[in-house]
């Protein structure tokens, strides 16, 4: 029975034994004030003693806080001991603004990129290359492995990117990604673990063979995440429609809510095989905390 029918049931069942290998990462945005630069501290703080993998702060749409990602992620470098990945991007820079980014990171320490091609500035419908800069992220993948020995992430779509002529079309664009040296893919947010899993194995029998790390996004704020989702194409399963109809003011119930689907996403893609989870944070740390502690990932 799929993922999906279990939960349209109501028959969810746990799992007795959590692997112990089980490893996570976190992502967050910069802070564009001090209230918001106070609140991402916190969580920093909160979710570290969970000893993630690594820690990636993003970029705005159209590269619109270059500056604070980069100050971000280099104090995370120096002042905590998690390991701190950028992600960068191909839009609005020439390659050779955006190589001076990368060797700013190599000399502050940081190995771990996030290469995107990146969203259209805001105002702009669609994406265009700058005239003398990194077309997409594979072109940045081939890039940024010339300036150093960069860990390197790519971003997946389980159900293709809502640019791609089709599915075949984005998996060859990721391909190329892993292909110029990416080792890693994290994909964009799903609410269907049983989609994640038939997109690992059709890039599988396609012949890629790096992790492709399932990217979960604990529901914060239920009409966010869900006009988030379709602006991304993820779709959105009636059951989870259903689960928090009538639930608008009900804070506490939609929470508790929250943490339970999650465990069982996750609960479902291990028991198919999977022990790493990108979690999105939105810089809010309780849920992923929460989640991360009943899946066993214990504080140090």
């Amino acid at each position: 029975m799929s993922f999906s029918d279990q939960a349209q049931k109501g028959m969810f069942s746990l799992i007795d034994n959590v692997p112990s290998d089980i490893q996570v990462s976190f992502e967050f945005f910069p802070p564009k004030n001090e209230k918001m630069n106070e609140k991402l501290w916190f969580a920093l703080q909160k979710l570290a003693p969970l000893s993630p993998r690594f820690v990636s702060v993003t970029y705005g749409a159209g590269g619109s806080t270059r500056q604070l990602t980069h100050e971000t992620v280099v104090r995370i470098q120096k002042e905590t001991n998690l390991t701190a990945a950028a992600h960068l991007t191909c839009v609005s820079a020439s390659k050779d603004e955006v190589d001076e980014v990368a060797r700013s990171y190599w000399d502050a320490g940081i190995r771990h990129i996030v290469a995107l091609r990146g969203d259209p500035p805001k105002g702009k419908k669609s994406y265009l290359p700058h005239p003398n800069g990194y077309s997409y992220a594979s072109d940045l993948v081939a890039g940024l492995k010339k300036i150093g020995d960069f860990e390197i992430s790519v971003a997946a779509y389980p159900e293709k990117h809502i640019e791609a002529l089709n599915e075949e079309d984005d998996l060859e664009n990721l391909k190329r990604k892993i292909d110029n040296g990416a080792s890693r893919a994290i994909t964009q947010l799903f609410f269907d673990p049983d989609v994640y899993l038939k997109f690992r194995d059709k890039a599988q029998k396609s012949g890629i063979d790096v992790p492709i790390v399932p990217g979960l996004m604990p529901i914060t704020n239920f009409d966010q995440n869900i006009k988030f989702a379709k602006a991304c194409g993820t779709s959105i399963p009636r059951w989870l429609l259903n689960l928090f109809n009538g639930l608008e003011s009900d804070m506490e119930t939609k929470k508790l809510l929250s943490i339970s689907i999650a465990v069982e996403q996750v609960k479902h893609l291990i028991k198919n095989g999977v022990n790493e989870f990108h979690f999105y944070t939105l810089n809010r740390p309780d849920l992923t905390f929460t989640i991360c502690r009943l899946l066993g990932i214990k504080s140090d």
